[in-house]
């Protein structure tokens, strides 16, 4: 698969280490120029290249969104449309300033990402701590194997993010559509952070007690 991943801290980076370990090609931007990735592209290896935000938007069959929420106008709308794209975004306002339409919970961040760029957004790694997403996968069936909650409204889009979050050791958990359940694993909500296995995450799910 072609996976293009639109910014390269933490997040973005990690998951182009184990998209590029398991055998997709992958094209990584930020929002300095490709030039200051080629440590990053020698270190991991493999199919990684670097490109600019237009370009690892165009390659992607699916794109993955690892930028500071307040910068989502920036992301390259028309290339990003109707493909599936992973928001691992989080909206804190000491950081992002305030949005008044988030602080009174009218509407969620991925909905506002997917009002933007009229794609198919599944939100996905926000709630997994950076380190653990780096060094907590296992393999099928192994105990410790951590969730990794996803949300959204497109069920095809759903089911391709739950094979990526398989194919690197996590198990995804369906939390529902992108606007209620994109509720329950966001930051404040249960979820946001948990080590949980995805008994337990669907526990809570079923429960009603994520958010």
């Amino acid at each position: 698969m072609k996976i293009g991943i639109i910014g390269a801290g933490r997040v973005g980076s990690t998951l182009a280490r184990h998209f590029v370990r398991i055998g997709h090609d992958v094209v990584i931007s930020n929002s300095r120029g490709p030039e200051t990735l080629s440590g990053l592209v020698e270190e991991i290896g493999g199919t990684l290249r670097a490109g600019t935000a237009e370009q690892a938007a165009t390659f992607g069959q699916v794109v993955v969104v690892c930028i500071p929420y307040s910068r989502y106008k920036d992301l390259p709308k028309d290339a990003l449309k109707d493909k599936v794209v992973i928001d691992t975004c989080n909206y804190y306002a000491q950081r992002d300033g305030h949005d008044p339409e988030l602080d009174d919970d009218r509407t969620t961040s991925s909905e506002k990402i997917r009002a933007h760029t009229n794609a198919n957004v599944v939100k996905a790694f926000n709630a997994i701590h950076w380190e653990n997403l780096r060094d907590r996968g296992r393999p099928k069936g192994d105990a410790g194997r951590l969730a990794i909650p996803i949300s959204g409204t497109d069920t095809e889009a759903k089911a391709v993010v739950a094979g990526l979050i398989r194919d690197i050791g996590f198990d995804p958990v369906d939390a529902g559509d992108i606007g209620r359940g994109g509720r329950t694993h966001q930051p404040g909500a249960r979820l946001y952070g948990a080590e949980l296995t995805a008994e337990e995450a669907n526990a809570l799910l079923r429960a009603g007690a994520a958010t």
